[in-house]
């Protein structure tokens, strides 16, 4: 691919916290910045040189951001197709659309991680009643049901542990698709960030671990507790996965651990919530090794502090951000959002140390009643 030298602009389809921290990663190598995002003052926009305004799925909004771009990236997955394959077959596209498509349906994630060989939880797609009767009574309870597209943090899922959760999920099964899958019984959730070059060239940063509440990430911690084992085969199983996708740019892959069985979960195409706490954590952040993937430019080796931890802040915690301020071992995320809902990101924070009991001792006291 060719090389976009510093100077040049990137091309940003979406404007939020990812976009602004690919943004700021892209401004300090000396790249300009182009977002296309609905919202007046989105995050990504308030640090970008040009803004343009428009909806995802707008094609005249993308041709705009195409004169102004010479290179493309989307910072979430929820882009519209077309819009995606205009800017492939204008050749600024180097993620390509196939990895938007594929993440964009869960029953597709699937498909493609049982064709790179990876093991994957039992499951069914269904449209009908009667095809959630039979997934249910194939893959037996518990199980969950989630939309196939759209939906992130818990939204779009139903847990079915017994009969009337069954019931009360069927009755919602109209015009959308779902997938049923086999409820694992998971000891612990990580996942592998990593970035591809268009070479084929891939970078891993640690695999790390992660803790939800309410279906919403609460904290990253690296490293993992794992074994070199499951750490090793967590690597295989994700560089396979890439080479099956294509895949240029970072990327994320969610793994349960279960004794001593790794089930794929998710994949991310684009820098993921769980690899923020690169960006103080090591010498190259998720969102650099990005911007050099997606310009051609060579990956950077990864070096990682010995632990890091990465909090979460939601609308409900937002004044914990400017408390946690105040803190010797606590680096400070904003994400520029204005309005404050309680479950929505409005930053993160970061500790660093020297080993994980160092991290424990640096934890900010908001976070015991996340």
């Amino acid at each position: 691919m060719n090389v976009i030298e510093p100077g040049g602009t990137i091309g940003i389809l979406g404007g939020g916290q990812l976009g602004r921290m690919m943004a700021t990663a892209a401004k300090h190598m000396g790249y300009r910045i182009a977002v296309l995002d609905p919202a007046e003052d989105c995050p990504a926009a308030q640090v970008a040189d040009v803004h343009v305004k428009g909806k995802y799925d707008d094609l005249e909004a993308a041709g705009e951001l195409g004169l102004h771009s010479d290179v493309v990236t989307y910072e979430f997955e929820n882009v519209d197709e077309r819009v995606s394959q205009f800017f492939e077959n204008e050749g600024k596209l180097p993620q390509g659309t196939l990895p938007l498509a594929v993440s964009q349906h869960r029953g597709k994630e699937k498909e493609f991680a049982e064709k790179a060989g990876i093991h994957v939880p039992a499951y069914r797609m269904v449209q009908t009643g009667e095809e959630f009767d039979r997934a249910v009574a194939d893959i037996g309870l518990p199980a969950v049901m989630k939309t196939v597209s759209g939906g992130y943090d818990g939204k779009g899922q139903y847990l079915l542990r017994t009969p009337e959760d069954c019931s009360s999920a069927r009755e919602d099964i109209g015009n959308t698709t779902y997938i049923v899958e086999k409820w694992v019984d998971i000891d612990k959730e990580v996942s592998q960030v990593f970035t591809r070059d268009s070479a084929g060239h891939i970078s891993f940063f640690p695999v790390a671990e992660n803790v939800h509440k309410d279906q919403v990430l609460f904290t990253t911690t690296v490293p993992a507790s794992i074994s070199d084992n499951e750490t090793r085969e967590i690597r295989q199983r994700t560089q396979a996965l890439a080479e099956e996708l294509g895949v240029v740019g970072t990327f994320a892959v969610e793994w349960f651990v279960s004794g001593e069985d790794v089930y794929f979960n998710e994949m991310a195409p684009r820098p993921h919530n769980s690899g923020h706490y690169t960006i103080e954590a090591c010498n190259v952040s998720q969102f650099e090794q990005h911007i050099r993937a997606i310009c051609g430019l060579p990956l950077l080796p990864v070096h990682t502090f010995p632990a890091a931890k990465m909090i979460n802040v939601l609308g409900r915690h937002r004044d914990a951000l400017f408390r946690s301020l105040g803190s010797e071992q606590v680096h400070v995320h904003d994400y520029g959002k204005h309005e404050s809902r309680p479950q929505r990101k409005m930053g993160h924070v970061t500790i660093i140390g020297s080993s994980p009991d160092d991290i424990k001792l640096g934890e900010p006291a908001w976070s015991k009643s996340w």
